[in-house]
């Protein structure tokens, strides 16, 4: 683990994660990937850990599955976007979108989407620790027969259903739009407004 969560917490997400028809074959079948620094990480993670904790089906709310990588020696949107394709393939009967992305190169396009600009990321770590909330600033990748999790704000929130801004980098426009389609899925969470702090609890990138 690369987080300061308990051995309880990330016991109970790892079922969580291999009980999912959508993201255990992706764990098992990891070499498939066969990107640098690649983790599983955010809003699948989040989603399927609240349907978990509402009794809802795993897939319910999914509709698609970050999978992030990090390889600042070739930044092309091209490399990107053979990789994407080439782990699409290899997943296409799972019948949820991956979305495949070299996060060393997110400083490139940031602002296109966002229309404000953002500094390259140093490594996986730092990127996700930039996520928008403390419950989807994560990310895990299989280790053996275990799940290595990277949250540097820990499990608390994510398991606990709370959604709470990390404002490392977002908007409040960004995370109110966000939280309300969450809120419409998942009326259940609980949601605290921009002004809620961040909580200290941060692992150094």
């Amino acid at each position: 683990m690369t987080n300061p969560c308990t051995l309880s917490e990330a016991a109970k997400l790892q079922r969580v994660i291999l009980n999912s028809p959508a993201l255990e074959p992706i764990i098992r079948c990891w070499s498939a990937i066969s990107l640098p620094d690649c983790w599983l990480v955010a809003g699948a993670i989040a989603r399927t850990a609240w349907n978990d904790a509402f009794a809802f089906e795993p897939g319910y709310g999914l509709s698609d599955i970050d999978l992030v990588y990090f390889d600042a020696s070739d930044l092309s949107e091209e490399s990107e976007a053979r990789h994407a394709d080439r782990v699409r393939r290899a997943f296409s009967d799972l019948g949820v979108k991956l979305d495949v992305k070299n996060e060393a190169r997110v400083h490139l396009w940031y602002s296109q989407r966002f229309s404000y600009e953002i500094g390259p990321y140093r490594s996986m770590p730092h990127a996700i620790r930039t996520f928008p909330t403390t419950a989807t600033a994560i990310g895990i990748q299989p280790s053996g027969s275990q799940l290595l999790i990277s949250a540097p704000f820990g499990l608390s929130d994510l398991l606990g259903t709370i959604v709470r801004p990390n404002k490392a980098q977002i908007t409040r426009e960004i995370y109110e739009a966000k939280v309300a389609r969450w809120r419409a899925v998942w009326p259940k969470l609980t949601i605290l407004g921009w002004t809620s702090a961040t909580p200290n609890r941060i692992t150094p990138p």
